[in-house]
């Protein structure tokens, strides 16, 4: 039998799932509601099969629900205030590059 997943585990499959510039893509679409796979795949530019790959390791993580209407496949966050957490992190980059002292 496997040992349940510790907090910091939980919490590094979560920030992992998101190291993608893709799957940050996805995060960052599904911030103002659900979009179905084929939105998805036109904003990230890849093919079906590499968006479903990322849409599953996404939701493996316990970032997305999923609804399936008719023959379309909706996602949508399940932590609404995970931009909250990107705006933190914006708050962390500086607005100029760091001038280079020397000579």
């Amino acid at each position: 039998m496997s040992k349940p997943a510790t907090r910091a585990a939980r919490r590094i499959a979560v920030i992992k799932a998101l190291a993608h510039p893709s799957r940050l893509a996805i995060a960052e679409a599904l911030q103002d509601g659900e979009r179905c796979v084929c939105d998805l795949r036109d904003i990230v530019g890849a093919d079906l099969s590499t968006v479903s790959k990322h849409l599953t390791l996404m939701r493996k993580a316990g970032l997305l629900d999923m609804e399936k209407r008719g023959l379309n496949v909706f996602y949508r966050l399940r932590c609404p205030c995970l931009m909250n957490f990107f705006e933190c992190v914006d708050g962390l980059i500086p607005d100029k590059a760091p001038r280079k002292s020397g000579k």
